[in-house]
């Protein structure tokens, strides 16, 4: 194919601005920059999150004295085409400069070592810069014609003192990030370190210093470790970040009430999963940066699929709905909560039973959770005592609640097959990457948030399921908070319970 204006051959690339007939004379230019008023926007605030990273990029550099370490925020994705997904940044990124929501896509943080091995006046080991693509100016063709980043496009964007204020970080523009990542590299001096899988064409610059330093060697193991650290990091939650994850379980909280009210015209549509989810995401756009993880409305049998995402079910009285929600607040920090409803507000002696049954494992494995010592392993095994016993009850195991718990059984695994708990925070499963005697293995300790999140599921094909259990689905999710003194707080206790709680809170709710 050529090129309709000329008969030179048109890249593909380039194809995709025949649409725009973009003007592009000069006269059009002058014309377009001039005319301007000044800009409104009032003096950036300084973010209410920037001390706490300053001490969270502290406690890394101690990790890796003498080393650069390279936090990407990421690249924007093409979604389809010319159209791209919302940006979010990376977890790593969001922590360490405290930006949140879509800002500064293509940003990068460099924590750059202090020449002294012995580090700076004040103790730091690290100087920590923000490379990132400040607003273009108005005479530019960036300005008007760039659909990315240009400004009548996408926005105003700050400029590097304007970041630099919010963050109380040094800012530089990215284009001189590469020259600031091959400095002193390869006389030897520096060790290089990048956040794998977050930011490729950043890993490929990396990867051309190492290489022209000849320091390819161990690359992927040092990443991983750096990975692993920033994982460790969150471990244990600051004070700003637990009011963060406290506002996001108060508009979740919200969200489920709007849920409730939506369950009428939930029953009354043919996708009505779909009215649920709605409901739930007009909620978390409204008060915050949208949902921190994809909403699962599963009505009836679709709650025994565990990751239930599709929400194209219909919702039928006498049934349940489990919904695994949560919003995610503007910093980024999610709740995560999950509560099965009675879709007509009452549930049957069944649905009932086996409600008590999870509700009762909740309990245990909250009460454990105080316990002085316990390590987050030792949730999950109390719920399972609770499970296998009820289920030992009800003849469903191939002998006692006792060999379904040894190791070589776990028969009671058939109906519960997820943990019970995973750390919660910027991710929806936060510290993912932590070592298993840091996570699993480790004692409780204050600042850690985590869920709490026994179920029960009964297929409706599943011969082994007593009849009239079969087709129920129960699963009720709590955000736990250990706070200084080694007690636990339920941080998400506002939303009802107990079976009694959810009918009367319901019924009020639906007037």
């Amino acid at each position: 194919m050529t090129d309709p204006a000329g008969d030179s051959e048109q890249p593909l690339t380039d194809r995709g601005s025949n649409r725009s007939q973009r003007p592009s004379s000069q006269a059009f230019r002058a014309f377009i920059a001039d005319g301007w008023g000044p800009r409104t926007a009032g003096e950036p605030q300084r973010s209410g999150a920037a001390d706490h990273a300053a001490g969270r990029r502290a406690a890394l550099g101690r990790l890796f004295p003498g080393e650069r370490l390279v936090v990407p925020a990421g690249q924007l994705v093409v979604r389809s085409n010319d159209t791209d997904y919302r940006f979010r940044p990376h977890s790593a990124f969001a922590h360490l400069t405290g930006l949140g929501t879509d800002e500064e896509p293509d940003s990068v943080l460099v924590l750059h070592p202090v020449e002294d091995a012995g580090g700076s006046d004040d103790g730091a080991t690290h100087e920590a810069v923000l490379y990132f693509r400040p607003r273009a100016g108005k005479d530019t063709e960036e300005f008007y014609a760039d659909s990315r980043y240009g400004e009548l496009w996408v926005g105003e964007r700050p400029s590097l003192a304007e970041v630099s204020a919010v963050t109380g970080l040094r800012a530089e523009h990215i284009d001189s990030l590469g020259d600031a990542l091959a400095k002193d590299v390869g006389a030897g001096q520096v060790q290089v370190r990048v956040v794998p899988q977050a930011d490729s064409a950043v890993e490929e610059q990396v990867g051309r210093v190492r290489e022209q330093a000849g320091l390819t060697a161990g690359a992927a193991e040092a990443d991983a470790a750096l990975a692993e650290a920033l994982s460790e990091l969150r471990l244990r939650k600051d004070d700003y970040e637990i009011g963060q994850v406290r506002e996001a379980v108060a508009a979740t909280a919200r969200g489920f009430e709007d849920i409730v009210r939506s369950l009428p015209r939930a029953v009354a549509h043919h996708r009505g999963e779909r009215v649920i989810e709605g409901a739930f995401g007009a909620r978390a756009r409204e008060e915050g940066n949208g949902v921190g993880y994809d909403t699962i409305a599963a009505a009836g049998n679709h709650g025994n699929t565990l990751h239930w995402i599709g929400n194209d079910g219909a919702v039928r009285a006498g049934e349940l709905v489990l919904v695994d929600a949560g919003v995610e607040v503007d910093s980024l920090y999610t709740a995560d909560i999950t509560r099965t409803l009675p879709v007509d507000g009452v549930f049957t002696d069944a649905q009932r039973r086996v409600y008590d049954a999870v509700l009762e494992a909740a309990d245990a494995a909250f009460v454990r959770a105080g316990e002085p010592g316990v390590k987050f392993k030792d949730l999950h095994a109390a719920a399972m005592e609770v499970i296998a016993a009820r289920l030992a009850d009800w003849g469903m195991l191939p002998g006692t609640a006792e060999e379904s718990l040894d190791p070589e059984g776990q028969y009671h695994r058939r109906w519960m097959v997820h943990g019970t708990s995973h750390h919660l925070g910027l991710d929806v499963h936060d510290c993912a990457q932590a070592r298993r005697e840091m996570y699993l293995d480790a004692e409780l300790e204050p600042g850690m948030i985590f869920t709490i999140e026994p179920g029960l599921y009964f297929r409706a094909d599943d011969l082994k399921v007593p009849q009239e259990l079969r087709g129920i689905a129960v699963r009720i999710e709590d955000d736990i908070l250990v706070r200084p003194d080694g007690s636990v707080e339920n941080l998400s206790a506002a939303l009802p319970r107990t079976p009694d709680e959810i009918e009367t809170w319901m019924a009020d709710l639906r007037g």
